[in-house]
């Protein structure tokens, strides 16, 4: 009997690569005040090339549902893979934002932004929709082999489940820009209200429930992002400095809070997973960058602005592993294959 074709385990997480490209872009686009013309001619490159590999996956996406729609509806009916199938609109929002942040609002391809933006902004609310109705499904609430009194959600409640949360919020970076004020607003509306139910839920569910499997641990990075880009929102919004330097402060506490699952994370075999460190940590640069801009004459400017360098830096070189570890996983035939069993016990920490 043949092996299945790779192709057949394309998840949807895969996406996660184009969020992460378009989140880099953003930031080296950032940049270009301290370090000049080079840092946007790179914002260029890297928004051409998620574009690039958001068509492949796209493309390929849809030859795999044609030939394996059951390999689809494996992941669509997976407690915590399924959440992953945001990360396609979020990345249409995000592609839509470089766009518009690197090619302006009135340039010759504004049109396609704007249906880029339409397209991911109300597939997003779609996604968030299906995640989170999950939930309230009849059959979420008797699946086989839990025990009585276990609604059989907590398998489900990871830091995954904040992409729908995330791509709400992300909607008006590419929104506003474009003059779409009122659904942005709405969209960002619907992130702040499940930002913290979707937060504390997690907490909940590793407090007194059961750790997250050591496959999902890359996932705590995306805790990361709520609050970095609701924080470069805010500066859109003309929102008062206190409140940018809040969310700020919440992220940085975040980041702090992961070092010690970032060594974790670095002894584990590469996966497709680790992608979830790329947005976040690029989002939080953009954010420590912006927050450069709007204190010129205060007296931690410079600091500040090494900072956000720094992290730039830093970003870029995770980025990069990223890409050639990813590179080396797809020739040695070690990601779009099969999960092992083995690595989706459930770890202690």
């Amino acid at each position: 009997m043949s092996s299945p074709t790779p192709l057949k385990f394309l998840a949807p997480g895969w996406f996660a690569l184009v969020m992460g490209l378009c989140g880099l872009s953003l930031a080296w686009g950032r940049a270009a005040g301290p370090l000049g013309e080079m840092a946007t001619g790179l914002a260029l490159v890297l928004g051409a090339l998620a574009l690039l590999v958001f068509g492949v996956l796209l493309a390929a996406s849809v030859v795999r549902a044609s030939r394996y729609p059951q390999a689809l509806d494996e992941d669509l009916r997976h407690p915590a893979r399924h959440a992953f199938v945001a990360a396609l609109p979020v990345s249409l929002l995000l592609l839509a934002a470089v766009g518009v942040a690197l090619g302006g609002a009135d340039g010759p391809l504004t049109p396609l932004w704007r249906v880029l933006w339409w397209v991911g902004s109300l597939t997003q609310l779609w996604a968030t929709l299906w995640v989170l109705g999950r939930w309230l499904a009849p059959a979420a609430a008797s699946q086989p082999g839990l025990g009585a009194g276990n609604t059989g959600l907590w398998p489900g409640i990871t830091p995954v489940l904040l992409i729908p949360v995330v791509g709400n919020v992300v909607a008006p970076l590419g929104g506003l820009p474009l003059g779409i004020d009122g659904w942005s607003a709405a969209q960002l509306g619907i992130g702040l209200f499940l930002w913290p139910v979707v937060f504390t839920l997690v907490l909940v569910r590793r407090i007194a429930h059961s750790p997250l499997p050591e496959r999902l641990m890359p996932a705590w990075f995306i805790t990361l992002a709520p609050p970095s880009v609701i924080g470069l929102v805010l500066v859109q919004l003309q929102a008062p400095l206190v409140l940018v330097q809040a969310l700020w402060g919440i992220a940085l506490f975040t980041l702090l809070l992961l070092l010690p699952v970032a060594r974790r994370v670095a002894s584990q075999p590469f996966t497709i997973a680790f992608w979830a460190l790329s947005f976040p940590l690029a989002a939080f640069t953009s954010l420590t960058l912006r927050l450069t801009e709007l204190q010129p004459g205060s007296g931690w400017h410079g600091a500040l602005q090494n900072a956000g360098v720094l992290l730039l830096a830093a970003t870029s070189m995770v980025v990069l592993w990223l890409g050639f570890a990813t590179v080396r996983g797809l020739r040695d035939g070690t990601l779009l294959a099969p999960e092992p069993v083995a690595n989706i016990i459930p770890a202690s920490a």
